[in-house]
């Protein structure tokens, strides 16, 4: 992988993992479902042994009551046959219908065995307890006090006798069956309640987990798109500007009277420049002329270099005691003042430009004004082969730090470009060198009119 491919990479992972979630991390509420189920199905079991139990139990005190044993065989087998049949169906098909019915015929079993034996009505408690699970609260209500009356009146049909014990025992065991199967009937509820949220919240969270990975990689490309358009305005102010000025170098190089020695080292140092300035795009690392040095500094390096290559006169006003800036913004002024500078030496025919880096109080203001041609600022809307990409660039490179551009020219009056950067929080100061005028310029010369 190549040095610009591994800085975007590079981009690219700081902007998109900081919003990615893991793909394998899941709710740990699983487990609480599975104990309620476990909890539903323990119920279940007890309540069928129960059941068996009372059949055993009444087909026993039926026998020592006197029923033919083929009698209390054939009456255990038909419920019990019908209760299981009944479970098995009801996991199948389900339906409040479907078991509503099956609750009755069991009834009706019932009845009938009671009519053999009123032993049989200890097995009151098991409907009681279906009741309560499979009816609605006021039909269980119904089924079990019918049940109850059949249970105090079995004793009285048979033996002409009841006590109070044969009253309030199924009373109390009644209203205690129902309270137990309401219970387990809110157990159900809330467990398929529970489900249901748990897969609710799963669905939302692989949701999630698809969207952050929809942001992580549309920041990606937003990083990548970034990194596109830093490489292109990067190289527009350095590399396109050297290989401009080695141009215009070899041009006059060719003229008569041309120091062709004297264009030949120039142009050694600007390709030397440029090729500095390459090295450092890819590698994304600070521009030379900030390397180790102020930004007034540099400035006056390019105002030195521009007057001794072109002959325009050229001055640096700086203020003596600069906010500290960081380096994204030193830089966005320096590209700025290079691609004016550039300007004005392909275009404006200037014959002085002066350079002030000044503290606005709340920014750092950049004004660059030459005495050329000028032009008309509407008419480079859009870049085209002959230029107005620059102005563009410096735009939008200022504005990603808060920062702007404002541009004064008409044509014959010449330009005036005013570049600001907010200040950060930091407030240190640092010594920007004072006025310092580059070489062919008078010191303290301001602003062509």
């Amino acid at each position: 992988m190549d040095p610009l491919n591994r800085t975007m990479e590079a981009r690219r992972r700081r902007q998109g993992e900081n919003v990615r979630m893991p793909s394998d991390d899941r709710l740990p509420a699983s487990g609480h479902v599975r104990t309620w189920a476990g909890l539903i199905r323990s119920v279940r079991v007890g309540q069928a042994a129960i059941t068996v139990v009372l059949v055993a139990v009444g087909s026993w005190r039926a026998l020592l009551d006197g029923v033919p044993l083929p009698w209390v065989l054939a009456i255990g087998l038909v419920f019990l046959g019908w209760y299981v049949g009944g479970l098995l169906l009801g996991e199948r098909t389900g339906g409040p219908r479907l078991a509503a019915g099956w609750l009755i015929g069991l009834t009706l079993i019932w009845l009938g065995a009671v009519a053999v034996s009123p032993e049989y009505v200890w097995l009151a408690f098991a409907l009681w307890l279906l009741a309560g699970f499979v009816l609605r609260m006021r039909w269980a209500a119904v089924l079990s006090i019918l049940i109850l009356a059949v249970v105090i009146a079995a004793p009285v049909l048979h033996h002409g006798s009841t006590s109070y014990a044969n009253v309030i025992g199924p009373l109390v065991g009644g209203v205690f069956a129902l309270g137990i199967a309401r219970g387990y009937l809110e157990l159900v509820r809330d467990a398929r309640e529970r489900r249901r949220l748990i897969a609710s919240l799963v669905a939302t969270q692989q949701e999630m987990a698809a969207l952050q990975d929809e942001l992580a990689r549309t920041q990606r490309e937003s990083g990548a798109n970034e990194e596109r358009a830093r490489v292109s305005r990067d190289i527009h102010d350095t590399v396109a500007q050297s290989m401009t000025s080695i141009g215009m170098l070899a041009r006059m190089a060719g003229e008569p009277d041309a120091d062709v020695t004297r264009s030949l080292e120039q142009i050694s140092e600007l390709a030397a420049g440029g090729l500095a300035d390459a090295r450092r795009i890819v590698n994304d690392l600070m521009p030379a002329e900030l390397d180790g040095t102020a930004l007034g500094d540099a400035l006056g390096r390019m105002l030195e270099r521009l007057s001794d290559e072109t002959g325009i006169a050229a001055a640096l006003q700086a203020d003596g005691d600069l906010p500290s800036l960081g380096l994204d913004a030193e830089v966005a002024l320096l590209r700025t003042a290079q691609s004016a500078l550039a300007n004005v030496r392909a275009h404006a025919g200037a014959s002085r430009v002066v350079v002030t880096l000044a503290d606005a109080g709340d920014a750092v203001r950049l004004d660059i004004v030459d005495d050329g041609r000028g032009f008309d600022p509407a008419r480079l809307d859009a870049p085209g082969p002959e230029g107005g990409y620059g102005l563009r660039a410096m735009r939008a490179r200022l504005r990603e730090l808060g920062g702007g551009l404002d541009v004064e020219s008409a044509p014959g009056d010449g330009t005036a470009l005013s570049a600001h950067v907010p200040i950060g929080r930091r407030s240190a100061r640092m010594p920007d060198g004072g006025h310092r005028p580059a070489p062919g310029a008078r010191p303290g010369e301001g602003a062509a009119p």
